[in-house]
This record gives structure tokens, sequence and C-alpha cells, in this order.
């Protein structure tokens, strides 16, 4: 292994048993005083992070990554603003569950713990750095980074912030650590740090994720992206229909919860496609439809099978016709990733079946999907949108950052 994971490694082992001893008031004591550090430091970060945003541009970065990127001086009290929400949420550590009185007398029940030390590995996303740290922090756990090469100048700068906060609480700062080394081996040995890592989060693209999964040796969670869908269905209310899908897609782009494929019935293609096109180019978006659709509105673009499965991240946008809801719901399960997907409809009936059938972490109905999201779900930042199925689902805020040990209460008893 690189001599500095290993000595990495090591450090979060020590961090971690610091973390165990730290009570609530000391947790978000810390915390509080990191947000501060960070809105002191604002101008610092952001010369750092007008670095990593100069050479994205000229590395040719997409618009909506630069985006993604970029921070402002209202990203950082954002950050800061999100760090205090998680100081201000119910610690989950020792809470106790389930306890009861077996008939030898002795008591067992369960007590909520953290997971440990988790390994973030994540694209260019720097507030990503503040979130994971307050949330694992608040959890009890040992947060190792390792952020992508785009953001490494924003990253340090926010570690270190972070860090001397840390120390000045009296805590050990090897609670967050940050992998600098841009190497993509380093990164595939980072993965394989199981003798210290108990869970790796990955958080970025489609082939970052598939990466992770394939090459770790470490538990992962499968944080998603996001083909994210609306159905409009026969019995919908189209003004509500355009208002949802526009602040779906285009309310801020470069995120998992965009919206990036509509499903629409066949019964209000006509009526319903020519006001929506209106309302999707007066915002830019590009629309790639299929053959029913290019009937109604011809100057669209054929979409592709490929586009079907396709996270834009941009001004792009893939409609499909269907001819019930039965056909709505096999297209949704087939093309999308497990993220977020919405239905418009004034029937009961059908809403009900949509959330019941449709396989995803969250299922709408008449409301954007952009409403995927930790501190909108009342949990503070989260950590990712866990798309898999064990052992969280959905925004991950503090209680999936934990686990849960039996504790047992004996006076002598011993096994017959």
């Amino acid at each position: 292994m690189n001599e500095i994971l290993e000595e990495m490694g090591k450090k979060a082992a020590i961090a971690k048993q610091d973390m165990i001893r730290l009570n609530t008031n000391q947790k978000n004591h810390a915390l509080r005083q990191a947000a501060a550090a960070l809105m002191a430091a604002a101008s610092e970060i952001l010369e750092a992070n007008q670095t990593d945003v100069e050479n994205g541009r000229k590395n040719g970065m997409k618009k909506s990554l630069i985006d993604r990127l970029s921070l402002t001086e209202d990203r950082i009290r954002d950050m800061a603003d999100g760090i205090l929400n998680v100081a201000a949420l119910q610690d989950p550590i020792g809470e106790v569950l389930d306890m009861s009185k077996r008939p030898n007398g002795m008591i067992i029940g369960k007590r909520r713990v953290p997971l440990g030390v988790i390994g973030m590995i994540y694209e260019a996303r720097p507030n990503v750095t503040s979130d994971a740290f307050a949330l694992c922090f608040k959890s009890g756990n040992v947060v190792i980074l390792k952020g992508g090469s785009d953001a490494i100048y924003s990253n340090r700068a926010i570690v270190k912030v972070v860090r001397k906060a840390l120390e000045a609480a009296k805590i050990n700062p090897d609670c967050i650590q940050l992998i600098e080394s841009t190497d993509r081996n380093v990164t595939a040995e980072f993965m394989k740090m199981n003798e210290y890592i108990d869970l790796l989060i990955p958080r970025g693209s489609a082939g970052l994720i598939k990466a992770t999964m394939e090459n770790s040796t470490i538990p992962v969670i499968e944080t998603g992206t996001g083909n994210c869908h609306v159905y409009v269905d026969k019995n919908a209310d189209f003004d509500m229909a355009v208002k949802i899908i526009v602040n779906a897609k285009t309310q801020r782009i470069s995120v998992c919860n965009t919206c990036e494929s509509l499903v629409i019935h066949k019964s209000i293609l006509s009526e319903f496609l020519p006001m929506l096109t209106a309302a999707l180019q007066e915002q830019g978006v590009e629309i790639r439809a299929d053959k029913e659709c290019m009937k109604i509105c011809p100057e669209l673009k054929e979409a592709s099978e490929e586009d079907f499965y396709t996270e834009y991240l941009d001004y792009i946008i893939s409609v499909k016709t269907v001819g019930s809801l039965d056909e709505a719901i096999e297209h949704i399960n087939k093309h999308n990733t497990k993220h977020s997907e919405t239905i418009v409809t004034k029937d009961y009936h059908n809403a009900n079946r949509f959330l019941d059938e449709v396989d995803a972490a969250c299922v709408y109905v008449n409301a954007s999907t952009r409403f995927t999201d930790g501190n909108e779900f009342g949990f503070g930042a989260e950590i990712g949108i866990s798309t898999q199925k064990l052992h969280a689902r959905g925004p991950m805020g503090l209680r999936e950052l934990t686990t849960c040990k039996y504790v047992i209460y004996g006076d002598g008893q011993i096994r017959e």
C-alpha cells in the first residue's frame, strides 16, 4: 500500500477512538467553530477555487460542471449554514432501541453507533467536502476524502480551514483527512483500504461509481447518477405539468435530481407537446423525441435509444410517448437509475400505482424531482443519494451514517 495512504489509515484509526469519546456538546461546538472559520476564510477559499475554475475552463470542462465546481460568497455561506444545520440536528449516537427483558433476567437492546471510518471519492464539487465533514463528524465518524483533481485547490483550502477549527476546539484534526494526490493509481489503492475504512461512498459520474463498485474491497454505497423522469399522465393538469418539468429540468442542470427524461401519454400529445416545447425552448432546452412526438413537432431532434438512458447534465431532455400507465412504468424502470421519478396526474389510482410500482429511491406525485435533497427532506446536509437498497436508500443523513450494536445487561447469567 502507498506509504502516505498507510499513514492516513493509521491516523484515522486513532481518530476513530478519539471520536467515540466526544459528547454531543463537544461535537456541536466544533461544528459551529468550523462554520465560522469557513466564513472567515471565504476570500482564501474563493482564491483557491478560482484557480480550479480557470484550470477547468482551460481543460474544456462543460459549462454545467464549471457550475458545480464554482464557489461564490453565497455558496460558501450555504456551506457554513449546512454545517450549522447539522449541528442543530439531534445526535443519533447512543440512541437505544428495542430494549427488552429476557426470561433469564438479561436485558437486551440495540444502541446506535458510528460506522467508523468513511471514505469519500467524489468529483468537482467542493461543497461535498464540507457536507461530508459535517455529517460524518456529527455521526461520530472519521472521514478520508478523495476529491477530484479538478477541485484540488478548493478542497485543500476547505480542509485546511476545518482542521484548524478542530485543533482550536481541542479535537483530533485527523477526523478529516484529504488525499491530495491526483494520481489514479492512488485512487485505486484507496479503494482497497479495507483494513482501515469501514464504508466507501463514491459521488459523481456513472463512470466513477461503476469503477468504485467493480474495484473496491471496501463495502460501497452506490450513490446515484440521475436519469430522472417526469411522466405526464392522460389526466394531468397541463399547466402544472409544464411548471414541474421546467423547474425539474432547468432550475439547476448540473445536479443528479434534475429531470433528464420525459414520458407522455399519447392521448394528450397533440395538445400538450406544443405548449411544453415552447416552454422548454424558451429556456434553451434541446428536446430529443421519439417519432410520435416528431409528427406533432417536426422541428424536434430525433432521439436514439441511448438518449433514453442518458444523464445529460445539460440543457437537453429526451421524450418518450406511451399508450398506458403500464407502458410508462415499464419504460421508466428499464431506463432509470433508481433515483427520482415523478407522475403528474389527477388520477388517484394511477398516482398510487406509480408510487407502488416504480423502482426508485424517491417517487413523487405532482412535484419536481429537484426536491430529492437531504436539506429539503429535513435531514440537514446529505452525504449522497443512495440508489441501492442496502443499507440506505435515498438522501443519506446522519442516521444513514450509523449502525447498531446489541448491548446486553446481565447480573451473572450463564448459559446452561
